[in-house]
């Protein structure tokens, strides 16, 4: 059984000089095991981050095979002018191509677009595929715009004309004045934003509109949803204003798309299996940053509900199909 990662950030060695080509949006790079933001400490890192023998090296103590590597989401800039973010994801997208060309068979590179601009973020996703990347890591919003808005769902379109798999991972996260010290934003906001961006396209009709063909995988476990899908369809059943431009209630798509088993819990993972379908969960570490999973697919091999085949198909079955690695 081969396993595959699909949750895996990288952040390539980018200079103070190249980060100023997101002027006034974050201008990341990296110092010394110091991933920076423009002046000031982000957060300090670990070699695995950037160096492909280190990340290999922990693959292999860990048991992983592949991984779908995407970048750190402070590396997305959609906060700068369109023009300069494309120029700065072009940038990343081949320091991802060098770190995966390392191991070819092994790191499978995910390209990150400018989002915030239809367009040119189509274009680099076509331009990405040529050079070899295999899918497309982008944030669940672009400013006050979630994955509803209308440009956004026609992306999403392109990149299923591409073949070209999405994973969808929080950023930015809402209500950051409330959510001060405890890595709140992490532990409330990836989550509460994971939900925002699956229940937006869910109630806007927009997976009516979209292609069937399109792959689409949403990280930390899809954030509540499992738990309170109950709610968004008690809520769809009793009030117009929530079914107003949906024909059906929110657990009707979930056959819509992915998610990753990084909830770190056998109980939240069953659940999880139990709205999703076991076909719909694949295994994501958020390596290699602190609150992912240290020990890989340990969650998934210690959940007593879920028998060999199971635990085979989210370990690495799953995956290799949504990455286009094995015929549908």
């Amino acid at each position: 059984m081969t396993v595959i990662d699909v949750h895996a950030h990288v952040f390539p060695r980018i200079s103070r000089k190249e980060g100023r080509i997101l002027a006034g949006a974050g201008e990341p790079w990296l110092r010394d095991g110091m991933m920076m933001s423009g002046e000031e400490d982000y957060r300090p890192v670990t070699p695995e981050l950037w160096d492909a023998g280190a990340r290999l090296e922990a693959m292999d103590r860990s048991g992983v095979d592949v991984q779908a590597v995407s970048s750190t989401p402070l590396l997305f800039g959609y906060a700068a002018d369109a023009g300069r973010a494309a120029d700065w994801c072009e940038m990343v997208n081949d320091r991802i191509l060098a770190i995966c060309a390392q191991a070819p068979d092994r790191l499978l590179p995910l390209c990150q677009v400018p989002l915030q601009d239809l367009e040119l973020a189509a274009t680099a996703v076509s331009k990405a595929k040529a050079a070899g990347h295999l899918g497309v890591h982008i944030g669940n919003h672009v400013g006050p715009r979630n994955l509803d808005d209308p440009e956004i769902i026609e992306f999403l379109a392109h990149c299923a004309h591409e073949d070209m798999p999405v994973l969808v991972h929080p950023w930015d996260m809402l209500a950051s004045d409330r959510m001060r010290g405890y890595m709140l934003p992490w532990l409330v906001g990836m989550a509460a934003e994971t939900q925002l961006g699956i229940l937006s396209l869910m109630l806007s009709g927009s997976f009516e509109r979209l292609p069937e063909s399109l792959r689409l995988c949403f990280c930390h476990g899809g954030g509540a949803l499992a738990f309170l899908l109950g709610r968004a369809d008690n809520a769809w059943r009793n009030r117009d204003i929530v079914r107003k431009d949906s024909p059906r209630p929110p657990s009707a798509y979930t056959d819509r798309f992915h998610v990753d088993s990084a909830v770190f819990d056998s109980r939240a993972l069953r659940l999880l299996v139990e709205v999703m379908g076991v076909e719909r969960v694949m295994l994501g570490t958020d390596f290699p940053f602190p609150l992912g999973e240290r020990e890989p697919g340990a969650v998934v091999r210690g959940c007593p509900e879920l028998g060999e085949a199971d635990r085979a198909a989210i370990l690495g079955g799953n995956a290799a199909r949504f990455l286009g690695l094995v015929d549908t």
